[in-house]
């Protein structure tokens, strides 16, 4: 039995995770925006300035919420440059009031 849920459980995670993947979103920024942004947040040449589409997404983010990822492992992992991230809102809206992150 306990070699079954050492095969069974590990399956089980990568359905979840690839489930999961299907509609990822992070801080109210569906995975569209997400798509959009990526080449303006990513390493080493980054887009500048953001697509329209991605300012589209930022426009509907939750800042404060994007502010608490800035020191999180989730963002790199994503292929995601933290900094890059954050720089987002202002270049896309310089009147947009940032959080201070």
């Amino acid at each position: 039995m306990a070699k079954m849920q050492l095969v069974v459980l590990p399956l089980l995670m990568v359905a979840a995770l690839f489930e999961g993947s299907l509609a990822m979103s992070i801080c109210d920024i569906s995975e569209d925006g997400l798509s959009a942004c990526r080449p303006s947040v990513t390493e080493p040449n980054p887009v500048d300035p953001p697509s329209i589409d991605c300012c589209k997404a930022v426009s509907g983010a939750n800042l404060t919420c994007l502010c608490s990822y800035k020191n999180s492992y989730l963002l790199p992992y994503l292929g995601i440059d933290p900094d890059l991230a954050m720089g987002l809102p202002s270049k896309c809206n310089p009147s947009t009031p940032v959080p201070n992150c």
